[in-house]
């Protein structure tokens, strides 16, 4: 018989330096990338529960919405690992520049 499951996601409050920019963030319990550049960091295997042993930079390779809600997609640049998240309201002006960014790789990508 096994033990008690972790619960899929747990809130835990933190402020953080971005390992990426350097910005200073607020942790909110919910927090879980950088408000300036957006980058994230592979810490979690579920939600806020600090299990993930890899510890790499996850940059945002994809954004969509999703019930009305903007979600960023991350990737672990050290083990491929994908995650979306929501985006905070006050975060549009990064998501519409990481947005150009990711069409603009994409296009120049194109033969």
């Amino acid at each position: 018989m096994s033990g008690p499951r972790a619960p899929r996601f747990q809130r835990t409050v933190e402020d953080f330096v971005c390992e990426r920019c350097g910005a200073p963030n607020t942790g909110d319990g919910y927090t879980n990338h950088c408000g300036r550049c957006l980058y994230s960091k592979h810490v979690d295997v579920h939600p806020g529960d600090r299990a993930a042993a890899c510890g790499g930079l996850m940059r945002p390779v994809d954004v969509f919405r999703s019930g009305g809600r903007w979600k960023l997609v991350h990737e672990c640049q050290r083990c491929g690992f994908r995650r979306a998240n929501r985006v905070r309201d006050d975060e549009t002006d990064a998501v519409i520049g990481t947005m150009r960014r990711l069409a603009e790789s994409r296009a120049g990508a194109r033969p």
